[in-house]
């Protein structure tokens, strides 16, 4: 299924995973497919490496979830692409019954100032894969607080939209907390002339450490609520203590990122599947099949 067709009848749901290194077993993310599967999803996103690192096991995942009666949205990125190999790597992932794609610049390797590829920005890629394969359902990505890199916010606005002119079905949202702020984005990507659906993210807030980390890396900001959190439970003897919040502040999220009129919501699910169906659970959202 085209995952824009989804979207088109309203709000989807939907899971992101990514793939174990070239030498861990794949098993306990195919335990975590089958378990986050339960919950229905509209899809399943699969990440991988900097620099294309674990990109062959991303199809093998990708393939996997399909097997399991659920669409899959394969990452692509321009780290390193040519023309060449991008037309044998999305052959493979059509050839795999791969119809969704989401076209990113990528995070540059240490040491790298560009892509070294044949694409300087991701509008660049999705132009040559709308144009050498018509029949893919591409996704754009979108950044409620602005891309890192990005000099202002409208400099990030208008290679949003140039993604959208030059093929894109749908944008992908990165991590955000602060559901004002993806308001705020939303109204501005409209009235910038971008009218696709967005599909909101929302990383669950599991571990202390790893929350602080990933906001810093992404430049997003940590709203009161969530900082009270962090301030409140900063010991290590506490981490139970602060996963038990965290789940219950991701379950708020959600609501009120629905209640502000998302047009789909994607959870990060760092394969942790345990703490992730526990936090779908007690939202009440969807129900284990």
């Amino acid at each position: 299924m085209k995952i824009s067709e989804g979207l088109a009848r309203g709000m989807t749901f939907s899971f992101e995973v990514f793939p174990p290194k070239n030498d861990q077993s794949l098993s306990p993310l195919l335990e975590t497919l089958d378990r986050l599967g339960r919950f229905g999803p509209d899809f399943i996103s699969c990440t991988y490496g900097a620099g294309g690192t674990n990109q062959g096991r991303s199809l093998e995942i990708c393939a996997a979830i399909r097997e399991r009666g659920i669409t899959p949205l394969a990452h692509l990125t321009a780290i390193g692409a040519s023309r060449s190999g991008l037309r044998s790597t999305v052959g493979a992932y059509a050839a795999a019954g791969v119809e969704n794609v989401l076209a990113l610049r990528g995070d540059f390797p240490a040491g790298w100032t560009g892509t070294r590829g044949d694409f300087a920005h991701a509008d660049a890629m999705t132009a040559f894969l709308r144009e050498e394969f018509p029949a893919l359902c591409l996704a754009a990505a979108g950044y409620p607080e602005k891309h890192i890199a990005a000099s202002f916010f409208e400099e990030d606005l208008a290679y949003l939209r140039s993604k959208q002119d030059r093929g894109a079905s749908f944008v992908m949202l990165q991590l955000c907390h602060d559901v004002e702020a993806y308001a705020a984005y939303r109204d501005r990507v409209r009235r910038a002339g971008v009218s696709i659906p967005l599909v909101a993210g929302l990383m669950p807030v599991l571990r202390r450490d790893a929350i602080i980390r990933m906001t810093l890396s992404n430049g997003c900001s940590i709203p009161a609520e969530l900082a009270a959190i962090l301030g409140r439970y900063a010991q290590p003897e506490q981490e139970e203590d602060f996963s038990k919040a965290g789940m219950e502040y991701t379950v708020r999220q959600m609501h009120r990122f629905i209640a502000c009129g998302v047009e789909g919501l994607h959870l990060f699910t760092l394969n942790r599947w345990e703490a992730v169906s526990q936090i779908v659970e007690m939202s009440g959202l969807r129900i284990q099949v």
